[in-house]
């Protein structure tokens, strides 16, 4: 779902009208959070070969995210705003100030400002949406996570693995805060180059090796797989029989890749009699 705005030739006039306009819906109809804030980008990089991510610096002191949610994405000059899932945990907002994203190359209008006229210190501004979200508080009961993710549907999910990790680092450090389970990530690719953050992760896998795993999943790999990728590789599909594996009532699961696979292993858990309450999905459209 897009929106379309008159353009803008400067970033603070944007925001201005965006403040008068919060009576706009976001994707799914679900209101908007009242904040929209003035962003600069102070970082990107190449993910793949498909996917640049992009750092910015957020100006209001008060914008905040739960680990799992997306921001509209509002680019002066452009008419038709984007909508990107937010990769980083609120964590690092808290302590610098950022939040990372990653875009995957389209025709969609923002997604090509992006990837072909984005540079470092260009200015946007971001409002917070959605409802898939892990934001556990410290008395709930311990869960595991088991997070599924497709192509680039790791966004929220990779934001919700790290937004664990600090938990685990806090319960660490300060025996206090939300005690977390076991979590497990399934993520499937093409190949192991649309494998994004494939480093972020391993490295979690590795600080905290009783607590988080993952199961990479590449579907077309044509070349020889990397020695160090190996051990966490499985060429096909992932299976509903690995995600049957690790169904509990202590578990939840969040899915987000594309609708068909949504819709697979969202049924398919139903289907095992897990709570429509522990299945949290995000589709694309």
């Amino acid at each position: 779902m897009y929106r379309f705005f008159p353009p803008y030739s400067d970033y603070r006039k944007l925001i201005y009208h965006l403040k008068g306009c919060q009576g706009l819906r976001s994707k799914g109809s679900l209101p908007f959070t009242s904040i929209v804030s003035a962003a600069k980008v102070c970082g990107a990089a190449s993910e793949s070969p498909s996917v640049k991510s992009l750092r910015l610096l957020v100006a209001d002191q008060d914008f905040s995210f739960k680990a799992g949610q997306w921001v509209d994405f509002f680019i002066p000059g452009v008419s038709v705003v984007g909508g990107f899932s937010i990769c980083s945990s609120p964590r690092l907002l808290e302590q610098e100030r950022m939040i990372e994203l990653a875009v995957k190359y389209t025709n969609h209008p923002p997604a090509l400002w992006v990837h072909n006229t984005c540079t470092l210190d260009s200015e946007v501004a971001v409002r917070v949406g959605g409802e898939f979200f892990f934001d556990p508080q410290p008395a709930d009961a311990s869960r595991n996570l088991v997070l599924i993710a497709g192509g680039v549907g790791i966004n929220p999910l990779l934001s919700i693995l790290r937004h664990a990790a600090d938990l685990l680092r806090e319960r660490a450090n300060k025996r206090s805060g939300y005690e977390i389970g076991t979590i497990k990530l399934f993520y499937s690719a093409k190949n192991t180059s649309e494998l994004l953050f494939k480093k972020n992760i391993l490295d979690l896998v590795n600080e905290f090796p009783e607590k988080i795993a993952c199961s990479l999943h590449v579907t077309k790999q044509t070349t020889q797989i990397s020695a160090e990728l190996k051990p966490y590789i499985t060429e096909g599909r992932i299976t509903e029989k690995e995600i049957r594996d690790h169904i509990s009532k202590e578990t939840l699961f969040y899915i987000c890749g594309p609708p068909p696979m949504t819709d697979f292993f969202s049924k398919q858990l139903e289907n095992h009699h897990v709570s429509k309450e522990h299945i949290c999905f995000e589709k694309w459209w």
